[in-house]
């Protein structure tokens, strides 16, 4: 990932855009443009969170990540593209520290072991916290 004033041309085109990120003091902020295509149509269906239109090839996305706690981080996104919508839009959320192995959700969609995986290591979570009470 480059600083932000390096951007990949337009000729040159990574499935997922060209991210580029530095440091605003605490706060590491990442600006991705440039995404292809089919990157874009699988991310403007409806049964994604992210969809909330049609996106055009002209979308900017701008997240921010700064630490508000010892186990806590705030992301912040906005995202751009004036072909879609009339403004652009941002959202933020905050992320708990998560203990153990994490999985990206887009490569378990549907996949109905994770269900189970993570009911089993629920269920052993519980089993320890019993114990220690």
């Amino acid at each position: 990932m480059g600083t932000a004033d390096h951007f990949l041309p337009p000729n040159i085109q990574q499935f997922a855009g060209s991210s580029r990120g530095h440091w605003e003091g605490d706060t590491l902020v990442v600006e991705t443009t440039n995404l292809r295509s089919p990157f874009i149509r699988r991310w403007s269906r409806p049964e994604h969170s992210l969809s909330r239109g049609d996106l055009s090839e002209e979308v900017h996305v701008l997240e921010r990540f700064r630490r508000i706690g010892p186990d806590t981080l705030d992301y912040q996104f906005t995202v751009t593209d004036l072909n879609t919508w009339t403004q652009p839009w941002s959202g933020s959320l905050p992320w708990a520290r998560v203990e153990g192995p994490m999985f990206e959700f887009a490569c378990h969609e549907g996949n109905y072991g994770m269900t189970n995986m993570l009911a089993g290591s629920r269920a052993d979570e519980q089993a320890t916290q019993r114990e220690r009470n």
